[in-house]
């Protein structure tokens, strides 16, 4: 049974889940890194919010942790590279406070364009300032938008509600999906001068971290408003402290800051700054929301494999599991033959998918043919990490789709180089869920592969097979399947043969002393 800890403040109904699909749960708030640290190894999933900081130490203590949730969209409090380095998958829930977060930040929009906090901190002190608190209206107004997400869309949204118009600046906003929106998509230094409201919804990353800084608000237009509910990081404090000073910023609504909890801060005591304690997911909804998604996306990893909002591998639904699951057999068995025939000094692995096999989700396939290849290597490679050391070791990925149907109607090649050597091999499906060999190093053949399985490359030459197979029999060897393949009499030929025991060294230096012997490997699956 899996077991899952959950060291921050969940909706009850999240322990609910896990106990109702056969998940043992722990719930431990408010723990010390080092009591976290000692108890981590002791669990399959660690379901967090913000406050658990899940560090390098505490990763390198989960010795069986497989999966980190977390309910919310940030995912600062976790060292997400030394959790793919362990091949720990991490999740979020981008989706079960979108609507929360978007709705804060026309909240505060609009209270800063009519001066509401500071206008009722006034009337309750007994004054009645009414010609001191004079504001703007939204309607007609430009509306700037950094991150045009989940989130940044949503704002999108509401602010056409209000009769603004938007714009976005986000690389990755295609110009259709604006148009769908209803945003004119610009670039940084346009948005940034024809703004008269600025709201950030990007996350923090090396690319937008300080994004808004003293050079970047100097282009902005004199009375810009400014809203941040997404990451503190994403504007400098200070330098927005200056522009406030200077009056070429005339207020900002900010929900999320740099250090928090934010106990002091340059921005703090003016009326015309709102500050408040990161409360963009903060509604009833949302903290039910993100609850229940955070423990039915571990819920489905530990019990069917699923992956879904991963941020350190690709996505994989339940349904996709189903569908895929001969597939992942098959990539399997192609990536372990691979990995077993060239195990040091790799350099490049080429994967095509032809056929039926191109249409498929094939990034979770790739995935597992890279922890194939690379598992005679590394002692706790999976689907996580395997891609990441590729790249860290410099070995080249490539991976091609060729809708055509060839001989097969679905086809998945495997090609490996390493130390001067190239080994390749091609599978299908008969039936459409046995996996098949049909091509080894080049050679047509129809193989099964499993247990123990004797690899031979000879020259084709007459009496090889029967002095092949006196000298297994002479060995106390039982052959189970036999398959042969050649390119031609007197070429290169292949024999694999699944035997029920252990092929010993001493064993396969005799096979190597039969005449016409090339190579020989004794491979397990």
């Amino acid at each position: 049974m899996p077991k899952v800890l959950i060291s921050d403040d969940l909706s009850p109904r999240a322990v609910e889940i896990f106990r109702q699909r056969g998940i043992e749960t722990d719930v431990k708030i408010g723990l010390k890194p080092d009591e976290l640290k000692a108890i981590i190894g002791q669990y399959d999933g660690l379901a967090i919010r913000s406050a658990t900081k899940v560090t390098k130490a505490i990763i390198d203590a989960a010795d069986n942790l497989k999966i980190i949730g977390r309910a919310g969209i940030g995912v600062d409090n976790v060292d997400i590279p030394a959790a793919t380095a362990r091949g720990i998958v991490v999740m979020n829930t981008p989706f079960g406070n979108s609507i929360t977060t978007a709705e804060h930040a026309i909240s505060l929009m609009l209270a800063l364009a009519r001066d509401i906090p500071a206008a009722d901190r006034s009337t309750q002190a007994g004054k009645w300032e009414k010609s001191r608190f004079i504001g703007v209206e939204v309607t007609a107004k430009t509306l700037g938008i950094i991150g045009c997400g989940n989130i940044g869309s949503i704002v999108a949204d509401r602010a056409l509600g209000l009769r603004m118009k938007v714009i976005a600046f986000d690389p990755f906003l295609s110009a259709e999906r604006a148009v769908e929106l209803g945003v004119e998509k610009v670039e940084l230094d346009e948005l940034l001068a024809r703004a008269d409201f600025i709201t950030l919804h990007t996350p923090l990353t090396d690319a937008t971290k300080n994004i808004l800084n003293k050079t970047t608000l100097a282009k902005t237009r004199p009375g810009v408003r400014i809203i941040n509910c997404a990451r503190g990081g994403l504007l400098v404090e200070d330098d927005l402290a200056d522009a406030l000073d200077s009056g070429h910023v005339a207020a900002a609504a900010l929900d999320v800051f740099s250090t928090e909890p934010a106990r002091e801060s340059r921005l703090f005591g003016r009326d015309n700054v709102i500050a408040t304690p990161h409360l963009g997911a903060a509604t009833v909804e949302a903290q039910e929301n993100v609850a229940l998604q955070v423990a039915e996306q571990l819920s489905d990893f530990l019990l069917t494999g699923a992956v879904v909002n991963a941020l350190n591998m690709p996505s994989l639904s339940a349904e996709e599991a189903t569908r895929l699951k001969p597939y992942i057999q098959l990539a399997t068995q192609l990536g372990a033959y691979a990995g077993q025939m060239l195990k040091r000094d790799l350099k490049a692995i080429t994967i095509s998918y032809e056929g039926q096999a191109a249409a498929l989700n094939t990034k979770p396939l790739t995935a597992i043919l890279l922890t194939g290849v690379l598992a005679p290597q590394f002692a706790s490679i999976n689907m996580v990490n395997a891609p990441v050391i590729c790249r860290e070791r410099d070995i080249r990925v490539s991976e091609t789709k060729l809708a055509a149907e060839s001989d097969y109607q679905t086809l998945i090649r495997l090609t490996v180089e390493a130390q001067g050597k190239t080994t390749s091999i091609a599978g299908t499906l008969f039936g459409g869920n046995k996996p098949r060999i049909v091509e080894l190093e080049g050679i047509a053949m129809e193989a099964e592969l499993g247990g123990n399985v004797l690899f031979v490359r000879n020259k084709d030459k007459p009496g090889f097979i029967g002095n092949l197979g006196c000298t297994l029999g002479d060995a106390g060897v039982n052959i189970a399947t036999f398959q042969l393949g050649r390119l031609g009499p007197d070429e290169d030929a292949i024999a694999l043969i699944s035997v029920d025991q252990d092929l010993p060294e001493p064993l396969l230096d005799r096979v190597r002393q039969i005449p016409h012997v090339v190579q020989v490997n004794a491979l397990k699956f």
